[in-house]
Protein backbone atom coordinates (compact mmCIF):
# COMPACT_ATOMS: atom_id res chain seq x y z
CA UNK A 1 0.00 0.00 0.00
CA UNK A 2 1.40 3.74 -1.13
CA UNK A 3 0.58 6.32 1.45
CA UNK A 4 1.38 8.92 -1.22
CA UNK A 5 -1.13 9.37 -4.48
CA UNK A 6 -0.44 11.71 -7.47
CA UNK A 7 -4.20 12.45 -7.68
CA UNK A 8 -3.89 13.76 -11.44
CA UNK A 9 -1.98 10.64 -12.45
CA UNK A 10 -4.88 8.88 -10.47
CA UNK A 11 -7.69 10.25 -12.38
CA UNK A 12 -9.71 7.86 -14.84
CA UNK A 13 -13.07 8.49 -16.39
CA UNK A 14 -15.71 6.62 -17.54
CA UNK A 15 -17.74 6.94 -20.57
CA UNK A 16 -20.72 5.47 -18.80
CA UNK A 17 -20.77 6.69 -14.89
CA UNK A 18 -19.26 8.37 -12.56
CA UNK A 19 -15.90 6.54 -12.00
CA UNK A 20 -14.61 6.60 -8.33
CA UNK A 21 -11.03 5.43 -7.70
CA UNK A 22 -10.10 4.65 -3.77
CA UNK A 23 -7.00 6.20 -2.60
CA UNK A 24 -6.92 4.54 1.25
CA UNK A 25 -9.91 2.66 3.67
CA UNK A 26 -9.70 1.13 6.76
CA UNK A 27 -12.30 0.64 9.21
CA UNK A 28 -12.26 4.39 10.32
CA UNK A 29 -12.57 6.02 6.99
CA UNK A 30 -11.46 6.18 3.07
CA UNK A 31 -10.83 8.35 1.26
CA UNK A 32 -11.75 8.36 -2.78
CA UNK A 33 -11.12 10.07 -6.38
CA UNK A 34 -14.25 10.71 -7.89
CA UNK A 35 -14.31 11.42 -11.75
CA UNK A 36 -17.06 12.86 -13.53
CA UNK A 37 -17.83 13.77 -17.18
CA UNK A 38 -20.23 16.32 -18.27
CA UNK A 39 -23.56 15.51 -17.20
CA UNK A 40 -22.74 12.87 -14.96
CA UNK A 41 -23.62 12.92 -11.51
CA UNK A 42 -23.86 10.80 -7.93
CA UNK A 43 -27.59 11.06 -6.86
CA UNK A 44 -28.85 12.63 -4.23
CA UNK A 45 -28.90 10.26 -0.91
CA UNK A 46 -27.42 10.18 2.79
CA UNK A 47 -25.52 8.09 5.17
CA UNK A 48 -26.90 7.50 9.07
CA UNK A 49 -23.58 7.27 11.35
CA UNK A 50 -21.57 8.57 8.36
CA UNK A 51 -20.20 12.31 7.49
CA UNK A 52 -18.66 12.96 3.80
CA UNK A 53 -16.83 15.28 2.84
CA UNK A 54 -16.14 16.45 -0.93
CA UNK A 55 -12.96 18.68 -2.29
CA UNK A 56 -12.98 20.20 -5.35
CA UNK A 57 -9.63 18.94 -7.24
CA UNK A 58 -10.32 20.39 -10.59
CA UNK A 59 -13.14 21.26 -12.79
CA UNK A 60 -16.69 23.31 -11.29
CA UNK A 61 -19.62 21.31 -9.83
CA UNK A 62 -22.71 21.60 -8.05
CA UNK A 63 -23.15 19.95 -4.85
CA UNK A 64 -26.32 19.51 -2.65
CA UNK A 65 -26.32 19.09 1.11
CA UNK A 66 -29.50 19.14 2.97
CA UNK A 67 -31.90 22.12 0.62
CA UNK A 68 -28.86 23.77 -0.61
CA UNK A 69 -27.35 23.44 -3.57
CA UNK A 70 -23.63 24.92 -4.86
CA UNK A 71 -21.28 25.36 -7.13
CA UNK A 72 -17.95 24.80 -6.17
CA UNK A 73 -14.81 25.90 -7.69
CA UNK A 74 -10.94 23.87 -6.82
CA UNK A 75 -10.45 24.49 -3.55
CA UNK A 76 -13.91 24.78 -2.40
CA UNK A 77 -15.03 21.94 0.31
CA UNK A 78 -18.79 20.98 1.21
CA UNK A 79 -19.53 18.72 4.25
CA UNK A 80 -22.65 16.52 4.86
CA UNK A 81 -22.77 15.40 8.22
CA UNK A 82 -24.38 12.14 9.36
CA UNK A 83 -28.34 12.01 8.07
CA UNK A 84 -28.42 14.99 5.61
CA UNK A 85 -28.79 14.23 2.07
CA UNK A 86 -26.00 14.89 -0.80
CA UNK A 87 -24.94 14.76 -4.00
CA UNK A 88 -22.95 16.12 -6.70
CA UNK A 89 -23.81 16.67 -10.43
CA UNK A 90 -21.15 17.90 -13.14
CA UNK A 91 -23.19 20.94 -15.05
CA UNK A 92 -20.30 21.78 -16.82
CA UNK A 93 -18.47 20.97 -20.33
CA UNK A 94 -15.12 20.08 -18.45
CA UNK A 95 -14.34 17.22 -16.41
CA UNK A 96 -14.40 17.20 -12.75
CA UNK A 97 -12.09 15.59 -10.07
CA UNK A 98 -13.21 15.57 -6.43
CA UNK A 99 -11.14 14.14 -3.38
CA UNK A 100 -14.31 12.17 -1.37
CA UNK A 101 -13.76 11.23 2.28
CA UNK A 102 -16.36 9.39 4.95
CA UNK A 103 -16.25 8.33 7.94
CA UNK A 104 -16.66 5.79 9.74
CA UNK A 105 -16.56 3.76 6.62
CA UNK A 106 -19.35 2.73 5.62
CA UNK A 107 -19.07 -0.58 5.33
CA UNK A 108 -17.62 -1.76 9.22
CA UNK A 109 -20.48 -0.29 11.06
Amino acid sequence: MSYFHDTCELAAFSPEKMKKTNLYESPRMFCDLYCLEPGQSQKVHRHEGNDKIYHVLSGRCAVTVGEETRSLDPGHTAVAPSGIDHGVVNESKERVTLLVVMAPHPSYG
